[in-house]
């Protein structure tokens, strides 16, 4: 293991068609599977008139039908507390997660069993290889260590890789920032938002964070923009890594390599992505925005077949990156959300968009993004800008300019700038929530 350059060669090597072979044999055990054990899914399958055995090659899977949140939700409400999806007696479960309930969402609740967790802390554990981390490595999480997944397989990827594992879940920033430099830790894993976060508070404390040990920065929980991955390596002096992974899935299914090929490697002997027009359902081409549709193999308490995840990405070929894994790519990793995307009179609005154009300028410290009505009901969007302390004078000029850049790559849309006192807007460890949504809908 630690002579090669990926955690499971044999798999992140082979053919592409032995890779599709292996995912139609898992595709039909999957199936089977969730069709004995589990009441939703033999409900669902019964209804489409569909089987193990109505798969006959991988583009088969294009006859089951759909999970999405909605229907996972609904059970769950009718079936108090994990509705009827679930394989097993909870009884033989041994980890309790819960979805991290953004947008005032009810959260949606998971068990797993042992084979469960061991596969999760594999799955991480192909990313986290894949960037560089050894047995020789000192990883730091900043993470709360609640019930919500998020850094929770990573912690055990780190010791099944043989790193050892700092948790920093009772401390608060200005601790984890001493610590992280204290000890030497080579790599901190956090989301994006709470690594800038760290990094101005180690401004703050006088220390210097680009000559400490730290030179891998692995972030996960929100999208992550050029424009920030810039700024996160720029303040650590590190390599920035982005991960992506789902409470629903249980681990990342997608990771940046050491490489950095401009998007994230799928790991596709343990997952089918299919991109898919939102709309139309129909498959979209390498190169074309789609939604995400994910089928996982290793998650037997719960079983995930053609789950809409709302993410909006694009697939490009493997060999986009020259690391050698078979695995495709989606560019530029997760670029936005179906069900996050702002219609301001006529215009479509990503929230990611926006961050990718304020995260350019070094003096901003935070932001948030409003959208309300007027009186005659027409909808409005301002953009909240919160200074970095000490850029004192007048920004009206800077903000103008902010104004224009946004105009100008929204269509010649006008989105209003103002700003905000400092220390005003919300900060975040977890994922970030600053999308202010108060149009009368």
């Amino acid at each position: 293991m630690t002579s090669s350059a990926y955690w499971n060669p044999k798999f992140e090597t082979c053919s592409k068609d032995d890779l599709r072979a292996l995912q139609l044999v898992k595709l039909k055990k999957h199936v089977s599977w969730a069709m004995e054990k589990s009441p939703f899914h033999r409900r669902l399958y019964e209804a489409s008139g569909v089987s193990a055995e109505t798969i006959i090659t991988l583009d088969d899977i294009r006859k089951l039908p759909f999970m999405d949140r909605a229907a996972w939700m609904k059970v769950q409400a009718e079936q108090p507390v994990f509705g009827d999806l679930i394989t097993a007696p909870r009884e033989q479960a041994i980890r309790y997660h819960l979805t991290s309930g953004t947008s005032g969402r009810q959260p949606l609740r998971v068990l797993d069993s042992p084979k469960d967790w061991q596969w999760i802390s594999e799955c991480w554990a192909y990313g986290f290889w894949g960037f560089g981390v050894r047995p020789t490595d000192t990883v730091f999480f900043a993470f709360s260590y609640g019930s919500f997944i998020g850094f929770w397989g990573a912690h055990y990827c780190c010791e099944k890789i043989g790193a050892l594992v700092i948790p920093s879940g009772n401390m608060n920033t200005e601790n984890r920032v001493r610590q992280i430099v204290e000890m030497d830790v080579t790599t901190v894993c956090a989301t994006p938002t709470y690594a800038i976060r760290l990094a101005l508070e180690a401004e703050k404390q006088g220390l210097d964070l680009r000559s400490s040990a730290v030179n891998k920065l692995i972030v996960s929980g929100e999208p992550v923009v050029g424009a920030t991955k810039k700024l996160l390596e720029e303040k650590w002096g590190a390599k920035c890594a982005d991960t992506a992974g789902m409470t629903e899935i249980g681990t990342i299914m997608m990771f940046e390599c050491s490489h950095q090929p401009g998007g994230a490697h799928l790991i596709e002997d343990h997952f089918i992505e299919e991109v898919l027009d939102p709309e139309t359902q129909e498959p979209v081409g390498y190169g074309e925005l789609g939604e995400r549709v994910v089928t996982s193999f290793g998650r037997g308490f719960i079983p995930l077949i053609r789950y809409r995840t709302s993410d909006l990405v694009k697939k490009v070929p493997h060999t986009t990156c020259d690391c050698g894994r078979n695995g495709d790519i989606y560019e530029g990793g997760i670029l936005g959300r179906v069900d996050n995307m702002l219609l301001i009179r006529g215009t479509n609005v990503y929230p990611r968009a926006i961050e990718e154009i304020v995260r350019e300028y070094v003096q901003i410290e935070e932001f948030q993004i409003k959208v309300w009505n007027t009186d005659y009901l027409v909808d409005e969007i301002t953009v909240r800008l919160e200074f970095v302390p000490g850029c004192d004078g007048d920004n009206k000029d800077l903000m103008s300019t902010i104004a224009a850049d946004l105009k100008r790559n929204h269509e010649g849309l006008r989105i209003n700038v103002e700003e905000a006192a400092t220390n005003s807007l919300p900060r975040f460890e977890l994922k970030a929530k600053r999308l202010v949504d108060e149009r009368n809908k």
